[in-house]
């Protein structure tokens, strides 16, 4: 059950790779919080900052080549995570904060049967017993829909399938009942009937256990009746943020209609080609001082290749970082309007 209370504040997030061609700025000043029970999307092309700030936040960015910035504050229930010494992290991660990764056959340890891995995480978190912590992870398995979990606590990854081996990277990171997951793509690589069970199975520990949820996507159809708010990113930043239904149906930013234009329509028996978004997202070594999306906006103006928008307030939850919302800017028929909605 969603409440009001803040267990996580993201303020001002800048993240730098050092590479060899220069200082790669792949999350720009990012905002954002979260309450208790609550999911939060994040949506966006691949490249644009969304699993780099899910990483963040758990301090899984390794220096010297990833740096997060001294002017970032993580704050989760009121402990800045930023300034967490080793030990403190290595409660942090598994006890307050836990991660489903993005690909299940390369996270699991191929040598080792299923059940142990998750048996490591509950006898070092939870100070649990091997009796103790294989019956545990027996239970983790059938809560997370995994027939003859008796036998199966004792395969190894290879020997399950990619649904299944989803399923277990799901008990392992919900096994010390963590305040907060964070989801990176946990449908990739699936069809769309595993997908969908995926799905219904974390809303339904989501539920069970009222554990917020932070999902990393670039399918706007994996968040549609799962998300609470979805804010959409680009070139390391936020370009538009609100509620599942202002997302959907009062979205304001042409990178967000170009992403919803792309999602194929249920039930359309139309010819047509799918909606392709043209050119590449900006170099991220750039100081990027104009709009990032300008490059490849077909609303562009010359504003928008001068300075950077600021962000605007549509109401209390839907915000914008977009110049034709400001008040002199032409007004443009909307992705609604060429829709027919």
């Amino acid at each position: 059950m969603e409440t009001n209370e803040k267990i996580l504040e993201v303020e001002n997030l800048h993240v730098s790779f050092h590479t060899y061609a220069g200082e790669v700025k792949a999350v720009r000043g990012v905002d954002f919080e979260l309450k208790r029970g609550e999911t939060l999307a994040f949506v966006g092309e691949s490249g644009c900052g969304k699993s780099v700030t899910a990483k963040s936040i758990m301090r899984l960015l390794k220096p010297p080549v990833a740096e997060i910035k001294p002017e970032s504050r993580i704050i989760c229930n009121g402990r800045d995570v930023m300034k967490m010494t080793g030990k403190e992290l290595y409660a942090f991660r598994g006890d307050e904060i836990s991660m489903i990764f993005q690909d299940p056959m390369t996270s699991l340890n191929p040598t080792m049967k299923v059940g142990k891995q998750i048996m490591e995480s509950l006898m070092l978190h939870r100070n649990m017993n091997k009796k103790e912590a294989r019956e545990e992870a027996v239970r983790m398995l059938k809560m997370v829909n995994i027939p003859g979990a008796e036998k199966r606590v004792d395969n190894y990854p290879h020997e399950m399938s990619g649904g299944m081996r989803q399923r277990v990277m799901i008990a392992m990171a919900l096994a010390c009942n963590p305040k907060i997951l964070i989801a990176d793509e946990p449908t990739t690589a699936l069809d769309v009937t595993i997908q969908a069970q995926i799905m219904d199975l974390m809303r339904e520990l989501k539920e069970k256990m009222n554990t917020a949820i932070i999902l990393v996507t670039h399918d706007l159809g994996v968040v549609a009746n799962f998300a609470d708010r979805i804010q959409v990113m680009y070139a390391g930043q936020i370009l538009e943020r609100g509620t599942a239904k202002e997302i959907f149906y009062e979205s304001r930013h042409p990178y967000t209609w170009a992403l919803l234009s792309s999602v194929p329509k249920k039930g359309n028996e139309s010819k047509e080609e799918l909606y392709a978004l043209k050119g590449t997202p900006p170099d991220l070594i750039l100081p990027l001082n104009e709009c990032p999306f300008a490059s490849r906006c077909e609303y562009c103006m010359g504003i928008c290749k001068e300075q950077n928008p600021m962000e605007t307030s549509i109401t209390d939850t839907h915000k914008v970082s977009c110049w034709l919302m400001h008040p002199k800017a032409p007004k443009v028929k909307s992705f609604y309007d060429r829709e027919g909605r």
